[in-house]
């Protein structure tokens, strides 16, 4: 029989897990009160005329209005258009992100910097955070390239000699992915049951609304052998390959899905200490996932890793994909999965109709985690307890979850798939 699943309890305390078999009704979720410490903070936005900038900026501004949003970017108009919508306490800030100059006039004065100016693929430098680290700023970014997120982290040291707390990868996956897969793991281990294998599904529709810079990012990671974990072994496997059928309930259904090469499968691998660790993405409609898997066939690595040339790519599809994407919405769900040596299975599901808006809302939930002090100085990844304490994550997935239709934790896979397999006496698995 499948084990009794455990839910996340959205009571306002610290994060309490609890045995039960209530069908989950997330709908809605409660306003968490702001410290008056961070109300008058001021949060430089790199990327804020873009999609996902944008987003976070205006996600910011709704959870505390007092907040002082600086909008930076290359397009005054679009900044200055953004910020009339933001209100009093915003202002815009042309700032080149490859200018080390422009950057740290920039944050001078700031209280933390968001960086969501993508992509992050084949970018060889991590100059917005070593900007952050020599003007003392707080950083938190939305890096979704694993050889980017491992560079940040190679700067450690000096984050912690300038007492610089930062996070890398916090967005929505990977970001609030990575904090559903560490409660699920700590859930599990408090229970006395062994992590053995943890896997993330991530489906899509289209662009998700953030229009050319996922585009290129999809791309780039087209180029890049895809990184896995069997048994503790680190494997190498061709990217958009190893297709699954997955099942994200109630909204989204059943969706195929292709490994990538995604930096949470190292981080939780290493940080969270499961053995065997893989990560798939779909979109739709069905035949964008065809298209992405001949890519891999049909243009040689090199192309796909070169940053110009994709760009290319990215201008030629680019009107073919917003038509498609008129069509095919901008839902997004994420499926995070642990499975225990004991046999115990248990599921993390977080689904939005509109991806640009939900970035936004979880990047900007990193961000006031950070303005909270409850990240330690140093650069972390989303899953380490000094970049979000365990107490915090509560705090975080509440917030990062305001606007799902579909938000569960701990449950039993039958629970919440559409189509669960009964194997008679009310057993189901």
């Amino acid at each position: 029989m499948a084990p009794l699943s455990l839910h996340l309890n959205l009571k306002w305390m610290p994060l309490n897990l609890k045995a039960t078999a209530t069908a989950p009704t997330t709908n809605k979720v409660p306003e968490l009160p702001l410290p008056e410490k961070i109300r008058n903070s001021k949060i430089l936005v790199l990327g804020g005329t873009g999609r996902v900038g944008g987003s976070t900026a205006t996600a910011l501004s709704t959870f505390c209005p007092d907040l002082q949003i600086l909008v930076a970017g290359r397009n005054r108009e679009k900044g200055e258009a953004l910020v009339s919508k933001l209100g009093g306490n915003s202002g815009f800030a042309h700032v080149d992100v490859d200018d080390v100059n422009s950057l740290e006039t920039a944050l001078k004065g700031v209280d933390l910097v968001v960086h969501a100016a993508g992509p992050f693929q084949r970018a060889e430098k991590c100059s917005v955070l070593e900007a952050a680290i020599n003007t003392k700023t707080a950083y938190v970014d939305v890096c979704d390239d694993t050889s980017y997120a491992w560079r940040a982290k190679s700067l450690m040291n000096k984050a912690l000699d300038a007492e610089v707390p930062a996070i890398t990868t916090g967005g929505i996956y990977p970001g609030v992915s990575n904090v559903m897969a560490a409660e699920l793991v700590r859930a599990a281990s408090e229970g006395n049951h062994k992590p053995e294998k943890l896997r993330f599904y991530y489906y899509t529709a289209g662009t998700g609304g953030a229009g050319p810079t996922i585009l290129a990012t999809s791309f780039l990671l087209l180029g890049e052998e895809v990184i896995a974990y069997n048994k503790g072994e680190k494997i190498k496997l061709k990217p958009y390959s190893g297709m699954l059928n997955v099942d994200f309930g109630k909204g989204i259904g059943k969706r195929d899905v292709y490994l990538l090469n995604l930096p949470e499968v190292t981080t939780a691998h290493e940080i969270l200490g499961v053995p065997t660790v893989s990560a798939r993405f779909g979109t739709a409609p069905f035949f964008w996932n065809w298209g992405m898997e001949a890519m891999t066939s049909l243009f040689p690595l090199e192309f796909l890793r070169d940053r110009n040339k994709v760009q290319t790519l990215v201008k030629l599809f680019d009107p073919v994909v917003r038509a498609m994407d008129g069509i095919a919405g901008e839902r997004v769900s994420m499926r995070v999965d642990l499975e225990c040596a004991s046999g115990r299975n248990t599921v993390g599901i977080f689904s939005h109709r509109r991806l640009s808006v939900s970035v936004g809302i979880a990047t900007a939930a990193f961000a006031l985690a950070i303005l909270e002090g409850n990240t330690q100085p140093g650069v972390w990844f989303p899953e380490e307890p000094q970049g979000l304490p365990i107490e915090a994550r509560e705090v975080l997935l509440r917030r990062a979850s305001q606007g799902t239709f579909n938000f569960v934790m701990d449950r039993s896979p039958w629970m919440i798939e559409t189509d669960p397999k009964e194997f008679g006496l009310g057993i189901y698995l």
